[in-house]
């Protein structure tokens, strides 16, 4: 009789095992191989790109919390350690007190109030930290393996050098609002949030080449793979207008929908000089703009869906399914958001909705768009 721990191994290396398996059966429909050593380095983006995903979750709490600035410092190592003692909490303390976000809105808050926020922030960089071992070290292992193909070298030391280039980002958006500013600058916030959606779909990608994905066998299919790239762009233009909403506030107001102000059109759309400024800082602007892109994306899902399914491949028409699903809950979990005035929890369900949908739009593409060079075995 196999004992307790032994059982209890086997069911872990089951559950491994079976992770990739079934996200593989949900978005394609195929099995992954399990003799073959690409299921780890598979498993292991799959399971990085989840850590990004949760990133990028908690980064937008960080925000809604209104979080982000209680660090005013960035100790890439030492940083991974809180506060330890009570004069270390009053030392973080009294460096938020120098800048403007304390002295103008948060004046008088007490130390316990400072450290809701602290811990916010704190664990939105130790996660950060995590990303970067967890990416890190299993790289070198599989690399002193030799289970890194050729192919999949400038992939994955660009993915390195793009999660490096974060961390320098993050400080970068925080460090904009210790000095005049009471929050981030919403241009910085935004430049953040879409190099983790890049690192975030480029992980996916990249585990999906190693995978070796197989053409789809309808060539019509394969005929709208240049539809999916052009939609998978679009996608990126509608969160960084969501990025700008966030980082202005924007959407605390006009908590209407489909009008706003009791109008299509609001007044004020271009009521800032110089005129340009008006879509990046002109909240009625900004709202305007990320309503429209979420009509844009809304009907350009149903035409490609609809491309697709003429196409009669049955493994791109379900992608494309499950691509328009995730669509349709983003929509009308936005809607909910906008009315209900953002409350933090809708709000954070609407950023994960927008990684959904990426992943659902980068399955869509890998299906359509296979690299054929990683086909080559690896020992």
């Amino acid at each position: 009789m196999a004992r307790p721990a032994a059982r209890q191994s086997a069911a872990g290396l089951g559950l491994a095992r079976a992770l990739p398996c079934g996200y593989l059966r949900l978005m394609t429909g195929r099995a992954l191989d399990q003799s073959s050593p690409r299921k780890w380095v598979a498993l292991w983006l799959f399971s990085v790109a989840g850590l990004v995903a949760l990133m990028v979750v908690v980064g937008g709490l960080t925000r809604l919390t209104d979080s982000g600035l209680s660090i005013t410092s960035w100790k890439p190592i030492h940083g991974a350690l809180p506060p330890l003692s009570l004069a270390e909490w009053e030392d973080e303390f009294e460096a938020y007190r120098q800048i403007p976000e304390y002295q103008k809105i948060n004046k008088g808050m007490s130390l316990e109030e400072f450290k809701t926020i602290f811990w916010w922030e704190w664990g939105h960089r130790n996660l950060g930290r995590l990303i970067g071992l967890a990416y890190a070290l299993p790289l070198l292992v599989f690399w002193w393996r030799g289970q890194i193909a050729s192919a999949w070298w400038p992939w994955l030391l660009g993915l390195l050098f793009l999660g490096g280039l974060q961390g320098f980002v993050g400080w970068w958006m925080v460090a904009s609002g210790l000095t005049e500013r009471t929050d981030v600058s919403q241009y910085r916030l935004v430049t953040h949030l879409t190099l983790a959606l890049v690192i975030f779909c480029g992980l996916l990608w990249m585990a999906y080449r190693v995978l070796g994905f197989e053409a789809a066998q309808s060539m019509r299919a394969l005929a709208q793979r240049n539809w999916v790239f052009g939609f998978l762009a679009l996608v990126f233009v509608q969160i960084m207008l969501g990025g700008l909403v966030a980082g202005t506030d924007a959407g605390m107001t006009y908590n209407t929908w489909p009008l706003m102000d009791g109008k299509v059109i609001p007044d004020g759309l271009w009521a800032q000089a110089p005129w340009w400024l008006n879509p990046f800082e002109n909240i009625t602007q900004i709202q305007f703009n990320h309503r429209l892109g979420g009509y844009a994306v809304a009907i350009a899902a149903v035409l490609l869906w609809w491309r697709i399914r003429k196409a009669r491949d049955q493994r791109a028409s379900r992608l494309a399914d499950i691509m328009l699903a995730t669509v349709g809950a983003q929509v009308l979990i936005g809607i909910a958001t906008l009315i209900a005035v953002m409350p933090v929890w809708l709000a954070a369900m609407h950023q994960f909705g927008a990684v959904l949908v990426l992943a659902a739009t980068v399955t869509l593409a890998a299906a359509l768009a296979p690299v054929h060079s990683t086909q080559k075995p690896i020992s």
